[in-house]
C-alpha cells in the first residue's frame, strides 16, 4: 500500500502488521543499521499533502505501518490490505527487543516529568531495559536546528541504539530522518502519545472503544476544541483518498 503525491513523493506501509515491523526492527538492530519507523495515519496524510518537508521525511522512512482504521480500511480498497499496527503498541514490543540484544534506549517527549514516569512505567514492565538517555527539547522543537544538533550528540554520547520519540508530527519524522542519517548505527521510533500514555499523563481510549473503531471519536470528544478541527480536516480528504485507492 504506498500513497503518491503530485511533488512525486511517495509513503509506502512496507510494514503489513506489527509482527513484520519487530522482525524488520530486530533485524536491522542486529546488523547495527540505523532506521527510522513511522506510524501513518490520516492526520499524518491530510498533513502530507500540505507539508512539502514532512513528504521528503516521511519518503525516506525505512519502517513504515498503519496506525488508524482509515488507513486499514484505504489499504483493502487499493487491493494491498494492512493490519493495524498502532505506534503507542510498538513501545514495549520494540522495549523488550532492544532489551533482549542488550541495546541501550534513549527516550525523547514533551517534558521530563513525562519521561520520568514514562521511564519507570517502561522499567517496570521491561526490567532489564536500560535507559541511557532522556531528553525533553524546548518549545517550539526544531527538528533542524541547534538543539536537534546536540541531541543527536548526546544520542552518540550516550550509546542508545533505538530512541523512542514523542514529539508530534511532523517534528519527531523530520528529527528521525536528520538523526538517523548522522549516527548510521541507531533505530529511531515516532510513537507518538506512546510514551504519555506509558506516563499517565495522557489516557488511552478504553480497549471497547479501541475494539470498535472508535477510538477516534473517544479522543475528539477529550479535547474537542483543539482534536474537531484536526478531524474535520481529516474527513474531508478521505473521499479522495478512497477513490485513488
Amino acid at each position: 500500500m504506498h500513497f503518491t503525491f503530485p511533488d512525486g513523493n511517495a509513503v509506502r506501509i512496507n510494514c503489513h502488521d506489527s509482527a513484520a515491523l519487530l522482525a524488520a526492527a530486530r533485524q536491522r538492530l542486529e546488523q547495527g543499521r540505523g532506521f527510522a519507523i513511522a506510524t501513518i495515519n490520516v492526520d499524518h496524510l491530510q498533513r502530507l499533502g500540505e507539508d512539502a518537508g514532512f513528504r521528503r521525511a516521511y519518503a525516506a522512512h525505512d519502517l513504515i505501518c498503519a496506525d488508524g482504521n482509515p488507513i486499514v480500511w484505504l489499504s483493502r480498497l487499493a487491493g494491498r490490505p494492512v493490519r493495524l499496527a498502532p505506534g503507542s503498541d510498538q513501545v514495549l514490543p520494540l522495549a523488550e527487543l532492544a532489551a533482549g540484544l542488550g541495546l541501550p534506549v534513549a527516550l525523547i517527549g514533551s517534558n521530563d516529568d513525562s519521561l520520568t514516569r514514562a521511564a519507570e512505567s517502561m522499567r517496570a514492565r521491561v526490567p532489564t531495559l536500560r535507559i541511557a538517555m532522556t531528553h525533553a527539547p524546548g518549545f517550539p522543537f526544531d527538528p533542524d536546528g541547534a538543539e536537534a544538533d546536540d541531541i543527536i550528540a548526546r544520542i552518540r554520547q550516550s550509546g542508545a541504539r533505538l530512541c523512542f520519540l514523542a514529539l508530534g508530527a511532523p517534528r519527531q519524522e523530520r528529527f528521525a530522518i536528520r538523526a538517523r542519517d548522522a549516527l548510521g548505527n541507531t533505530g529511531f521510533a515516532s510513537i507518538g502519545a506512546g510514551l504519555d500514555f506509558l506516563a499517565g499523563t495522557q489516557t488511552r481510549a478504553p480497549a471497547w472503544a479501541r475494539a470498535i473503531a472508535m477510538e477516534w471519536a473517544w479522543r475528539m470528544l477529550s479535547a474537542p476544541r483543539r482534536l474537531v478541527p484536526r478531524y474535520a480536516a481529516c474527513a474531508a480528504i478521505l473521499p479522495g483518498q478512497a477513490w485513488q485507492a
